[in-house]
């Protein structure tokens, strides 16, 4: 079985779709980050960077004791070394599939995030940065739409690369994207969403409520950048 501390936003959808695609059971345990449980000491022995998701394991393949895993690029891998799926084995083909999910790791969700932050929560309109980083998530937009051209999917065949990046993809009209100027990028994503699995791996939590692109005051005080919980 598999903890999932979890909540409903785009990097949560990632290892939610995983666990679904792997056929793997787990448990889903929230991790409210608008009201500050990721600032939990026993959620901080899991996940020190006090960001959800994370897992624990509770039957790793060694048998051992079970086995914690933050960050989800990482979180990723390790499933799919469990169960062997949506990783290939071979040299190339699995240097291709980690090289887009650190891509998504350390370019689209970072730069979709910062879009989002400074267009809908920032406490006062910044034009540059708005303009930054509106053209950024653009270019990466273009980026995935010329890897895709004449791809089924980002590495040819389906696999965490595609889940890495489908949950920030679809935050598009939250983003002020248009999609359709992305042809190759609004097949695929449209091609994803006939997938059974990742359907019911974007729908886990949905009765905690979804990003409705605000905060409150609570949410603000626990969500902004800071160097520890707030008092």
């Amino acid at each position: 079985m598999i903890d999932l501390y979890y909540w409903p936003t785009p990097n949560g959808w990632k290892i939610s779709i995983a666990l679904e695609e792997m056929e793997l059971p787990y448990n889903v345990i929230p991790v409210n980050i608008g009201r500050g449980d990721q600032f939990k000491e026993d959620f901080l022995k899991i996940s020190p960077n006090n960001r959800m998701p994370a897992i624990v394991d509770q039957d790793p393949e060694d048998g051992g004791e079970p086995v914690s895993v933050f960050e989800t690029g990482a979180i990723l891998i390790y499933l799919a070394e469990k169960t062997g799926k949506f990783l290939p084995k071979d040299l190339r083909g699995r240097n291709e599939v980690i090289e887009w999910v650190m891509w998504q790791m350390g370019g689209l969700g970072p730069m979709l995030g910062q879009n989002g932050h400074f267009k809908f929560y920032a406490p006062e309109q910044i034009p540059y940065a708005q303009e930054r980083y509106t053209n950024e998530a653009l270019r990466l937009f273009g980026v995935l739409d010329r890897r895709l051209e004449g791809r089924d999917y980002i590495c040819g065949e389906y696999s965490i690369a595609d889940m890495a990046c489908w949950p920030w993809i679809i935050t598009y009209k939250q983003q002020e994207i248009d999609l359709d100027k992305f042809p190759n990028l609004r097949r695929w994503y449209d091609l994803c969403k006939t997938r059974p699995a990742l359907r019911r791996g974007y729908v886990v939590g949905r009765e905690f409520g979804k990003p409705k692109g605000k905060w409150d005051d609570e949410a603000r005080k626990y969500l902004m950048a800071q160097a520890e919980a707030p008092k």
